[in-house]
């Protein structure tokens, strides 16, 4: 083993916590802003939609996306009952179910730094490097990831959409 591939062993465990640290961050009570609902939403909705284009051929990772696609749709739908919807003065505000994101983002974060360790660690066997969608796991934990934030994100316009036209009537 190499003293840079050590090194790297020995970074993980930082990395992962830092990345942890930031997603807990993300998943804390915050005031819902329509411009970030839109842009979630789009967002997620495009990266599905261009990989699934690029997976055309594909047909078992193109299904494995979208089996994880469903599957973080209906995980959105779950977390926007679980998420807690605010509305004072100082604007809206919500807060999603911490658990259910956390564990959806860093599932997508172990997989992004499974393919990172097996790109580094075949880079001198002289083997071509393998496409992100060589990897079974990858399709699937990228669709949940996309499904639950654009389903939630598109939930989130929705409840704002709600209270707008409650408001009309009033």
């Amino acid at each position: 083993m190499s003293m840079s591939t050590i090194a790297l062993l020995l970074l993980t465990p930082l990395l992962v916590w830092r990345i942890y640290t930031r997603i807990k961050g993300f998943m804390a009570r915050q005031r819902s802003i329509m411009q970030r609902h839109y842009t979630g939403a789009g967002v997620f909705t495009a990266i599905v939609l261009v990989t699934a284009s690029q997976l055309v051929y594909q047909l078992g990772s193109l299904a494995w996306l979208a089996v994880g696609t469903v599957g973080g749709i209906a995980y959105g739908v779950w977390g926007l009952k679980l998420a807690r919807f605010e509305v004072v003065k100082e604007g809206y505000f919500f807060t999603p179910n911490a658990r259910l994101g956390i564990v959806i983002a860093m599932l997508f974060v172990a997989s992004v730094l499974y393919v990172g360790f097996e790109i580094y660690a075949n880079q001198d066997t002289g083997l071509p490097t393998p496409r992100v969608s060589d990897y079974i796991f990858f399709m699937p934990s990228l669709g949940l990831m996309c499904g639950y934030f654009g389903t939630f994100s598109a939930g989130l316009l929705r409840w704002r959409w709600q209270l707008r036209k409650a408001i009309e009537k009033s």
